[in-house]
């Protein structure tokens, strides 16, 4: 059987998968995370009709740190990643999109919750504290809720922290939303099984 060879806007939409979970690990290691790569993150999460990739992230640059990430683990270029495990993120977030893709009602209350926080972000700014928590309560009455829970892994100083903790949960809402991005575009299991190299050459070397 022959599949689509993949696109570059798919390997742009997985790197982007991988930005937020490399933001997921730096938030639970460090207890911070850039702060301009957050702003990214919680601007794609909250645009729910982009026109385009460049009007979800912005330019390419954007997403430097994802498409290193995705390198790295895909390409085999390095020894050893920065944090490993980032890639059992990405395998969960994927995972997830593809079974929330089927629960009509929680997509809705998703879609409902984001457009409610987006109105807020207009008030405030996308990484305003307001917004992180509405986005937080909004992933443990949906995202939570579903059978696969993603134990994300760090220093128990960080992750004790409520205001860590809430900013970690937004971030895997962002790598889902690029996860489903992912989908939309076509990407499918098959290209990550079998055409990971095509995947990464795809991507822009920054």
């Amino acid at each position: 059987m022959i599949f689509p060879s993949p696109t570059q806007d798919q390997a742009l939409a997985l790197a982007a998968v991988f930005q937020a979970c490399e933001l997921v690990a730096d938030l639970a290691h460090q207890g911070e995370a850039d702060k301009v790569m957050l702003e990214v993150a919680m601007g794609a999460l909250l645009n729910q009709n982009p026109e385009s990739l460049v009007d979800l992230y912005g330019p390419v640059a954007n997403l430097t740190t994802g498409i290193n990430s995705m390198t790295s683990f895909m390409g085999r270029q390095s020894p050893a990643a920065k944090q490993p495990e980032v890639m059992r993120y990405v395998i969960s977030i994927l995972y997830l999109a593809r079974k929330l893709s089927g629960n009509k009602a929680m997509l809705a209350k998703i879609a409902e919750g984001i457009e409610g926080a987006s109105r807020q972000a207009q008030h405030f700014s996308p990484t305003h504290d307001n917004v992180f928590t509405n986005i937080d309560s909004l992933y443990q009455s949906t995202v939570s809720t579903m059978r696969l829970r993603i134990q994300v892994g760090g220093s128990g100083v960080y992750l004790q922290q409520p205001a860590i903790a809430q900013r970690i949960r937004c971030m895997l809402f962002v790598a889902i939303r690029s996860a489903f991005l992912w989908q939309q575009l076509g990407g499918t299991r098959i290209h990550l099984m079998l055409q990971r190299k095509t995947l990464v050459k795809l991507l822009p070397h920054l």
